[in-house]
């Protein structure tokens, strides 16, 4: 007969104990740290090999771009991945995770202000202006910038826990802004297969967090 815990799609306790165990041993966060360096390694690489095609600096605009949104729907699982396995221990990489999110922000912003702009801040300003998908990706930008500057101890016990998980919460406005901005950014081409992907993965994994919201509202006396 089944357990409850597999009934409710809950890994066993064992189960999630090994894992526990293996994911806070000493060497798991700086093999994080190295994992999520390989892809920009690679681009580098790919640019010195000249293996990223005809348009190297393009590539490597949309290629940072695209692992800003891969890093945003990884960082968005970890809590539906630590409930619904039973390892706590996957919190610890959430705040790595989401700064990696910020810092491939940063890598693709940089890249767009450089190669297509040459660092002519008038002519950003006026860019951002004049195309909504550039500025709905600025604006994205903007909001992630607090939450990365927030995301140490410290800044938990200045502002306090509730706000600073109401300010935490930007993340959602982050998701939508990222999946708008690369819509707008696919529709000169008529090329939304990837779009669509990724706003799914992000429907679900904000899906459950309201669902998880709504469960406790309704466990509430």
């Amino acid at each position: 007969m089944a357990t409850s815990a597999a009934r409710a799609g809950v890994a066993p306790r064992s189960q999630g104990s090994t894992v526990n165990k293996l994911l806070l041993h000493p060497v798991t966060k700086p093999l994080l740290l190295v994992l999520c360096l390989l892809p920009l390694a690679w681009l580098f690489y790919g640019a010195a090999t000249n293996g990223l095609g005809a348009n190297p600096q393009e590539a490597l605009i949309r290629a940072t771009g695209d692992w800003t949104l891969r890093f945003l729907c990884i960082v968005l699982a970890v809590t539906p991945l630590r409930v619904m396995s039973g390892t706590p221990a996957l919190a610890r990489f959430r705040r790595m995770l989401g700064l990696f999110v910020y810092f491939y922000a940063v890598v693709h912003l940089l890249s767009y202000s450089g190669f297509d702009m040459g660092f002519d801040v008038p002519e950003i300003v006026a860019d951002i202006v004049k195309r909504p998908f550039i500025l709905v990706g600025f604006s994205a930008w903007l909001l992630l910038t607090p939450l990365a500057l927030t995301s140490f101890n410290r800044a938990i016990k200045t502002l306090g826990a509730k706000r600073w998980q109401w300010l935490h919460k930007l993340v959602y406005a982050v998701a939508g802004l990222a999946v708008l901005h690369f819509f707008w950014m696919r529709a000169g081409k008529n090329n939304f297969a990837e779009v669509f992907v990724y706003a799914g993965i992000l429907a679900a994994l904000l899906g459950w967090r309201f669902w998880q919201f709504l469960s406790k509202k309704r466990a509430q006396p």
